[in-house]
């Protein structure tokens, strides 16, 4: 951060640093129920995905070589660099495109913050969600701000992909393998951030994994050829390999010892470090959830921790999974397999 920059502590303006402040699943999926049926796919034929089978993204085709993909988001500060924080809501928001398939064209910011901040912030927030867009080969090209008492920011992003290789969350198959792309825990390091208690090399870790783009991860997934893809962010682990199950009609099997995790995390869930949306996520997923018996309880609510900026998850073909790591590793990106897909009908197991 320049030197120039009021210090403050970000967090603490945010009502709900390290869940991102989102709707619970519950909620959400009520709110929109009555909007689905308003927009039947038989009158939109050109939109090939949007609220019927709700994914990361909409996507819309323009002629046969080419789909424009829409998506947008937005929260209160997870950190208090504010040049981190923007960098990292705006590689939250590119993420959803990647997720898709698809490259990000360029975004457009949305800001809301409050009277009494010093707007040297806002300028630092701004170059960080500049910084991403640039580094996805993208641009800002406008935005809308409003006054408000908890600063936000996030940025309403558009895509392009092929309309044959769009890459959705209901494509999972039987005998599939799962990889991660980055590793898990940002939930309980951004609150323990926010308590006061979390150590600055473990806040430095993730906040350089929540800046990285999902980019590359996504070339590598379109480079070998995958059956389905979504990225890991506020409604957990689970709750998005919920999602990945159910639109996919088979059962996933994740394996804990195989996740990946941020330096620190286990030891701040140990000292419960939970953000509120972790029981959020749980109070809607876990009945879809096979635990072991002795799985403790810290490790079944590390599993519904909200993510923000998190990696791709992404189901591939057995046989191609090698390829895939090695794709990953030559184009700079992590990759870990956590499990794989079996028979059913949207269900997880976690096995040890």
């Amino acid at each position: 951060m320049s030197e120039s920059v009021p210090s403050i502590k970000l967090t603490a303006l945010a009502a709900c640093a390290g869940c991102a402040a989102k709707l619970s699943p519950r909620e959400l999926a009520h709110v929109l129920q009555p909007l689905a049926a308003s927009f039947p796919a038989a009158e939109f034929p050109a939109m090939l995905v949007g609220l019927e089978a709700p994914d990361d993204a909409a996507v819309y085709q323009l002629n046969e070589a080419q789909a424009i993909i829409a998506t947008v988001d937005f929260f209160p500060p997870v950190v208090d660099d504010p040049f981190s924080f923007g960098a990292i809501a705006a590689a939250n928001a590119m993420s959803d495109v990647y997720a898709m398939g698809g490259e990000v064209l360029f975004g457009i910011n949305l800001v809301a913050f409050p009277e009494h901040l010093d707007t040297a912030i806002l300028s630092e927030i701004l170059r960080g969600g500049a910084h991403s867009l640039r580094a996805g080969g993208a641009a800002i090209v406008g935005g809308h701000s409003i006054k408000d008492d908890e600063p936000k920011y996030g940025v309403a992003v558009t895509g392009l992909v092929h309309p044959q290789r769009v890459l959705t969350k209901g494509g999972a198959q039987v005998g599939d393998v799962l990889i991660l792309t980055k590793p898990l825990g940002t939930g309980v390091i951004t609150t323990a951030l926010k308590r006061g208690v979390a150590d600055q090399a473990d806040v430095e870790a993730a906040v350089q994994s929540m800046m990285r783009l999902n980019r590359a991860a996504a070339q590598a997934a379109q480079a070998v050829g995958v059956h389905a893809m979504t990225d890991v962010t506020g409604y957990s682990l689970l709750g998005h390999a919920r999602e990945m199950a159910s639109l996919s009609h088979v059962d996933i099997v994740l394996s804990y010892s195989a996740l990946p995790w941020l330096q620190g995390a286990q030891r701040y869930a140990e000292a419960e470090c939970f953000p509120g949306g972790a029981n959020a996520n749980r109070a809607y997923y876990e009945p879809h959830v096979t635990f072991p018996e002795d799985l403790p309880h810290t490790a079944r609510m590390l599993l519904f921790d909200p993510q923000t900026s998190g990696g791709l998850l992404i189901a591939v073909m057995a046989s191609r999974a090698p390829a895939l790591l090695d794709e990953l590793a030559a184009r700079g990106a992590q990759g870990w397999s956590i499990g794989h897909v079996v028979e059913g009908d949207g269900k997880l197991r976690v096995e040890h």
